[in-house]
């Protein structure tokens, strides 16, 4: 039976290339980055040469990059370290609704900490508007997160427009970019971030790697405590094969992977909005190249991900952070859909492997799969678009 990938949101398969680059700091290059004899040498400047090469990518300098276990620990140490750091400034955040559960989590916790969090409101899209940020500041607030990119419905949000409005005001700008690291033009001078998460799974990379990029001069407590690490910011042995890995996967994906991922995104959606009683989630047009998310009425998501699964094609009703959750998706409510439509929810995400040959054979087993499970819905066939094929919405 073949096997097709449509999961990469959730990660990625690691490329040859980071492998191999990866491969001499697990044997030959094993030292510890602490050490002052030659092989801690050898590993202290591969770090330091990861460093620049991914500060690069960020228009940051290297100065600015700490590296993580990941996207989930650099989203706490960005909302938590800041805000401990800077209480005595104000003790209100504002988030956005459709947040990654790690900065939801942290808002939650910090609000049992005496913090106050407002959470922004998203329209069908799953875009935030720029002037329910204006509304929703207070004199106390000193720090905005809203994500670069959805990671469940692919939606790319105005983080430029929402960096400025913070800094009119004298409030900082974090931003989750985990997801669009890579696939969507980003830089933090330009863009005027303060601090930024990135990681390494989700780009060809390894897991259980990632980074924080924090503005110079922004006040930050660590979250780790320990040998003082990270310039004493992220204490911890350095992950010397992750850290290089890391590097070499931000060189992964190029102009062309984008632009053939969107092409097969393009064609996957129109596919998928032919079958009677589907619509797409999320923006149609500023969404993420790789991310195609469909509800499919009249059925239960889980039960067509296990369908599909069963005949080679790996995919997702959503975070697979979430993915043993048998609540709706927080973000498709957020976008206002009913729990029975959210349950109903496809996300395929491509990779820069994807190929035309697969997504076709992807359309036909939906829709025969989607058919399948209608027959034996209790929901039963009854159409709102009249039998026709779905729709943007």
């Amino acid at each position: 039976m073949r096997e097709i990938y449509l999961d990469s949101a959730a990660t990625t398969k690691i490329d040859k290339s980071v492998l191999e680059a990866m491969e001499p700091y697990f044997t030959k290059n094993f030292g510890n980055a602490s050490s002052i004899h030659g092989q801690g040498r050898i590993a202290l400047m591969a770090i330091e040469e990861s460093r620049e090469v991914i500060a690069k990518k960020l228009g940051a300098k290297p100065e600015e990059i700490y590296f993580t276990s990941g996207g989930t620990e650099s989203n706490n140490w960005a909302i938590k370290g800041f805000a401990f750091a800077n209480k005595n400034k104000g003790r209100h955040i504002i988030t956005s609704a459709i947040e990654h559960d790690c900065v939801l989590n942290s808002c939650k916790w910090l609000e049992k900490q005496g913090f106050r969090v407002t959470y922004l409101p998203v329209d069908k899209y799953g875009l935030v508007y720029p002037e329910d940020l204006e509304k929703a500041i207070q004199k106390d607030t000193i720090l905005v997160s809203v994500m670069h990119a959805n990671n469940e419905v692919g939606t790319i949000e105005p983080i430029e427009e929402l960096a400025k409005i913070c800094h009119d005001n004298n409030i900082y700008f974090h931003t989750d970019a985990c997801q669009s690291f890579t696939k969507v033009p980003l830089d933090v001078e330009k863009q005027k971030l303060d601090l930024v998460t990135i990681n390494a799974h989700k780009i060809y990379g390894p897991k259980g790697v990632g980074a924080l990029y924090i503005r110079k001069g922004i006040k930050i407590e660590p979250w780790l405590h320990g040998g003082g690490h990270e310039k004493g910011f992220r204490s911890g042995t350095e992950n010397v094969p992750g850290i290089v890995g890391f590097a070499k996967a931000t060189e992964v994906t190029t102009a062309l992977d984008i632009e053939q991922m969107e092409n097969l995104r393009a064609i996957l959606i129109k596919g998928s909005l032919e079958i009677p009683n589907s619509f797409l989630n999320g923006h149609p047009k500023l969404r993420l190249c790789n991310n195609a998310n469909i509800s499919f009425r009249f059925i239960e998501g889980e039960s067509l991900v296990l369908r599909l699964d069963a005949k080679g094609i790996e995919a997702s009703t959503g975070s697979a952070c979430s993915s043993h959750s048998l609540e709706p998706s927080h973000v498709l409510l957020a976008m206002g859909l009913s729990p029975i439509d959210a349950h109903s929810s496809l996300r395929l995400t491509l990779g820069r492997n994807t190929t035309r040959d697969e997504i076709d054979y992807t359309l036909e087993v939906l829709n025969h799969e989607v058919e399948n499970l209608r027959k034996i819905s209790p929901f039963g066939d009854k159409s709102p678009f009249g039998g026709k094929g779905g729709k943007y919405v």
